[in-house]
């Protein structure tokens, strides 16, 4: 962001607003085009306040992204209820104002790292599959697709597909051991 510092730090209660905005901005671009225009409005609408609880709670690891004070993405990970000894990063999304600068990479390089100093040597997510965006940017992360698909219903009864993606956060297959030469 033109030189700015990035900071990557735990979400607080104070930060419940902030997360909201970014996380209703960025489905809102990402995500509206695949629902009818009246049920992607209700969604954006309720993401909006549904952060207030979650990062004010214990449960889960929520960490914020922002440069001058103003959030521009998030992260929230939880132990993975259906892989046994994996994190799972159930929601990262950054403020289409950030895309591209840099805030969602530095998000995630510590959002790994946290997750890798708390014993965790495997991370897993699902994004939709046509999202190419997303998938792009995980693959860019270091994550790779698994070949594992679900489908997920937000609520308006039309299933939506999904693609599972995955990395290793040990310090012997870093994310980034990917780029070295071999």
């Amino acid at each position: 962001m033109g030189g700015q510092m990035i900071e990557v730090r735990q979400a607080t209660a104070a930060d419940g607003e902030g997360v909201g905005v970014v996380h209703a901005a960025s489905w809102e671009a990402a995500y509206s085009p695949f629902f009818d225009e009246a049920f992607a409005a209700e969604q954006i609408k309720s993401r909006l306040d549904r952060w207030h609880e979650r990062v004010a709670s214990p449960e889960g690891l929520v960490l914020v992204a922002a440069v001058d004070g103003r959030v521009l993405a998030f992260s929230w990970s939880v132990p993975s209820p259906s892989r046994p000894g994996f994190a799972e990063i159930n929601s990262f999304y950054g403020h289409p104002d950030g895309w591209g600068t840099g805030v969602a990479g530095a998000l995630m390089s510590e959002t790994l790292r946290r997750l890798r100093a708390d014993g965790f040597g495997r991370v897993h997510l699902w994004t939709l599959r046509d999202t190419p965006q997303s998938r792009r940017f995980y693959t860019k992360s270091g994550f790779t697709e698994t070949g594992e698909t679900t489908t997920r219903d937000f609520g308006d009864g039309e299933p939506i597909d999904q693609v599972e993606y995955e990395i290793r956060t040990s310090t012997t297959t870093s994310p980034r051991s990917t780029n070295t030469p071999g």
